[in-house]
C-alpha cells in the first residue's frame, strides 16, 4: 500500500564508523549502535509537522520493541539537567540531561497487530528542499514521555458501538458504519474520551468542547467508500450499509467490525472491517485504516480489499463525501473537492427544536482528496442525499487511499473560505509529493 513516504533504493547496512555527529546520551543511557537516516523534502515549500514514516524492515536491527528505540535530531539543543523541582513535578520516567542532540517524540507502531513494530513514525519541520539527518538509537531506555496530541477510542455511544479518532483541531467518528461523522473544536483539545464515556451529546457538549457540525443520515458524511459497478450508469453506486439484504440483519447483510490500532501520541488509527458485502453485482470484503495526526485538520484513509469479486469487468473503486449543508460553492480540480457552506443551522435531529439546542455556524467546509497516482475522476451523485465522489480505476493490489479535511468559522484555524482553500491545496502538494527516505546506514561505536 502506498503511504506518505516514498523510498529510494539507496540503503547501506554495512557497519561504518560515525564521522559527523557525536553520540547521543541521556542520563545513564549510552547507546553503542544507531541507524543514520537521511530524509529529503522534495518540495520547494516549508512543511510544518511533516509526517515521517520509516518501515521497520529498513532498520539494521529487527528484534525491537518501543523501549529499544530512541529517535534523535542531532541539530536540536540537548536538554539540560532537570532541576529537583522539575523532577518532582514530572515524576517517574522524567528525561535526564542529554548530549549531542535531542530526543524527539515518535511512535513505533504495530499496524498489522502481530506483536512486532511495523513503522517508526515522527513529525518534523522542513525548510524548502531541505535534507535532514536523524538517528535511531538502539538500546533499552524507559525514560521520557509525550503528551497525547491525538486520540482514538471505541465504546458504546448512543446504544451502539462507535469508533472515534481525533486531533486537537478536528474529530471524526462513525455513528453510521462506513459514513464518517464530523465534529469541530472551538478550543484545541481532545474530547472523544470525555464525550464517549460520558454519553455527552455532540450537539449539547460544553461550549469549549466544540460541536457536531455535520448531518450524515444516508449521505457519505465527511467521507466514505463506494463501488461503481455499472459502466453504463456512471452515477449509480453501491455502498456497504445499503446492501439489498441489510434489513434482514447481519447474517444476511453487510457486517462491520472496528478496533483501535494505535492511540497516539502523534497519530491515532481506527481499523474498520467490512465483511459479507454482497451487492448483487459482486462479493466484497475490505479494511479501512483511518488516521488522525497531530496539528492536522485532516484524516487519511487507506483502503484494502481483502475480497474483490465483481461480476462486471468495468467495476471501479470510489470514495465520496456529502455536499455540505447550505452549500454555496463547490471546488473540484485535480483530485480535490471542497464543498463550502454558510449560515449552517446545526441542530440535534433527535431533540425537539423547541428545546433550543440549535445554533448557526457562519462558515463550514469539508474536503475530499485522492492522490494523482490513482487517476481519480470526479463524479456527482444525486442519490443518497446528494454527494460528490471520485471514481478510481481498480489497482493491481486492490488498495487505494484518500484524505478528508474540514474547517469551520468557530475553530482556531481554517476559519474562512480563503484559509481553508489555501490549507487544502497545500496539503494536496504534500500528499502527492512525500518526503523521501534517501539513505539508511548502520553505525557502531
Amino acid at each position: 500500500m502506498r503511504s506518505f513516504i516514498l523510498f529510494l533504493a539507496l540503503f547501506s547496512f554495512g557497519k561504518v564508523q560515525a564521522q559527523t555527529y557525536g553520540w547521543y546520551t541521556e542520563g545513564d543511557f549510552e547507546p553503542v549502535s544507531r541507524a543514520k537516516v537521511t530524509i529529503v523534502n522534495t518540495l520547494n515549500i516549508e512543511r510544518s509537522d511533516c509526517p515521517v514514516i520509516i518501515p521497520a524492515n529498513l532498520l539494521p536491527v529487527q528484534s525491537l520493541d518501543q523501549t529499544w528505540v530512541t529517535v534523535v535530531d542531532p541539530t536540536l539543543p540537548p536538554q539540560p539537567r532537570p532541576t529537583i523541582e522539575e523532577l518532582k513535578k514530572i515524576g517517574s520516567g522524567a528525561a535526564l540531561e542529554e548530549t549531542n542532540g535531542h530526543a524527539i517524540p515518535y511512535q513505533f507502531d504495530d499496524i498489522n497487530q502481530d506483536g512486532l513494530g511495523d513503522e517508526i513514525f515522527f513529525m518534523t519541520d522542513y525548510k524548502p528542499g531541505e535534507t535532514k539527518t536523524f538517528f535511531i538509537y538502539f538500546g533499552e531506555n524507559w525514560r521520557g514521555g509525550t503528551p497525547h496530541e491525538t486520540h482514538a477510542g471505541m465504546g458504546t455511544y448512543g446504544r451502539h458501538l462507535v469508533p472515534w479518532w481525533e486531533s486537537k483541531l478536528i474529530g471524526w467518528k462513525m455513528w453510521y458504519p462506513n459514513s464518517v461523522d464530523l465534529y469541530g473544536k472551538r478550543t484545541p483539545m481532545l474530547v472523544a474520551n470525555l464525550e464517549g464515556s460520558g454519553e455527552i451529546s455532540g450537539y449539547t457538549a460544553p461550549y469549549e468542547f466544540g460541536s457536531d457540525i455535520l448531518s450524515v443520515a444516508e449521505t457519505f458524511g465527511a467521507g466514505g467508500i463506494c463501488l461503481f459497478e455499472d459502466p453504463d450508469r456512471p452515477d449509480v453506486i453501491s455502498r456497504p450499509r445499503f446492501n439489498p439484504n441489510q434489513a434482514k440483519g447481519p447474517i444476511f447483510g453487510t457486517r462491520f467490525a472496528f478496533h483501535v490500532v494505535v492511540n497516539g501520541p502523534l497519530r491515532s488509527m481506527i481499523r474498520a472491517h467490512t465483511m459479507h458485502w454482497q451487492t448483487g453485482s459482486g462479493d466484497y470484503e475490505l479494511e479501512q485504516l483511518y488516521t488522525a495526526y497531530k496539528n492536522k485538520s485532516y484524516s487519511t484513509c487507506k483502503v484494502a480489499f481483502l475480497r474483490f469479486h465483481p461480476k462486471n469487468s468495468g467495476t471501479q473503486f470510489g470514495c465520496g463525501m456529502r455536499k455540505i449543508m447550505n452549500q454555496y460553492k463547490l471546488y473540484k480540480e485535480d483530485g480535490v473537492i471542497i464543498s463550502f457552506g454558510k449560515d449552517l443551522v446545526i441542530t440535534d435531529p433527535d431533540v425537539d427544536p423547541l428545546w433550543e439546542t440549535q445554533h448557526t455556524v457562519d462558515f463550514e467546509a469539508i474536503a475530499l482528496m485522492v492522490k494523482n497516482a490513482y487517476r481519480p475522476v470526479f463524479q456527482e451523485i444525486s442519490d443518497f442525499g446528494g454527494n460528490v465522489t471520485f471514481r478510481i480505476p481498480v489497482t493491481e493490489n486492490h488498495t487505494y487511499e484518500y484524505l478528508i479535511a474540514a474547517g469551520w468559522s468557530e475553530g482556531t484555524v481554517n476559519r474562512s473560505e480563503r484559509e481553508f482553500t489555501d490549507y487544502v491545496l497545500n496539503v494536496q502538494k504534500e500528499y502527492n509529493n512525500p518526503v523521501v527516505v534517501k539513505n539508511v546506514s548502520y553505525e557502531t561505536k
